[in-house]
């Protein structure tokens, strides 16, 4: 469904992020892209969806597809037009509007009747309840959980295929984190929806996905099924401090023999 070929991005024209980085995510996948902060996890997304632009950024080398057809040249709404949406980093809700109206500009690029638009608001209420009790409330006075469901929900107005989701679990209580890739789980199953996770939290984001890609200074170390991924000592060692002896301090992590054997 998606293909990234070998991609390396370049931000100022000098700044090297991304180095000859290639992934899949195939039609009704949950893929995890994991990795440290500063990895490029986030460009990866924004190399998709196309929003390096605003930020000086480029792809310099390789190819993206989107059901076998080159997007990389495409404007971020012809993208949305086509079925894939981002959720950002840090929610970016509107914050001076209601939550429903949060989650009706999503069907800004839609071209169905006011019935329609209806028809899915009340499909994203069923996903997401509580944005229904709170839908008169305004977005910026919401609590950090249901503004990233806000953020979801308005994705899912737009009526996507696949849904690129960068670090949902930042800044959220444990319990909403589980709630919330519950739900995407749900809507996985269900409207076959793909997902394209970038997320630090390795152990939640192993277990809802179906594949794993680990990033590490712009380059792809290891990639694998998320059950093997999760099981894999060198995983749970660098990014769960966790070892055949138990857990291990973040001192006692040999970060570079492990970086060095992932490269090799």
């Amino acid at each position: 469904m998606l293909t990234l070929n070998g991609i390396e991005v370049i931000y100022n024209h000098v700044i090297l992020v991304l180095k000859g980085v290639s992934l899949e995510v195939p039609e009704g996948g949950v893929i995890a892209l994991l990795g440290a902060n500063g990895a490029g996890k986030t460009t990866t997304l924004k190399a998709i969806s196309n929003l390096l632009r605003a930020e000086r950024g480029e792809v310099t080398k390789g190819t993206i597809e989107y059901r076998g057809e080159r997007v990389d040249r495409l404007t971020p709404n012809d993208l949305v037009r086509r079925g894939v949406c981002q959720v950002m980093e840090g929610r970016h809700c509107f914050a001076h509007l209601t939550v429903e109206e949060n989650l009706l500009a999503g069907a800004f690029t839609r071209k169905g009747s006011r019935s329609d638009i209806a028809d899915a608001l009340e499909r994203v209420y069923h996903y997401f309840p509580r944005l229904k009790e709170r839908r008169g409330s305004l977005a910026g006075y919401t609590s950090g959980g249901e503004q990233q469901m806000t953020a979801i929900g308005r994705a899912l107005m737009a009526h996507p295929s696949m849904i690129l989701l960068d670090e949902p679990s930042m800044g959220l209580a444990p319990q909403i984190v589980e709630e919330i890739f519950a739900i995407v789980g749900d809507l996985n199953r269900n409207e076959r929806v793909s997902f394209l996770l970038a997320e630090q939290n390795t152990m939640v984001a192993l277990r809802h996905a179906n594949y794993g890609y680990i990033l590490e200074n712009g380059r792809v170390v290891m990639d694998g099924a998320a059950s093997a991924l999760a099981n894999n000592e060198d995983v749970k060692e660098f990014y769960l401090g966790l070892s055949t002896s138990g857990r291990r301090s973040f001192r006692d992590v040999k970060h570079y023999r492990r970086r060095k054997r992932w490269l090799a």
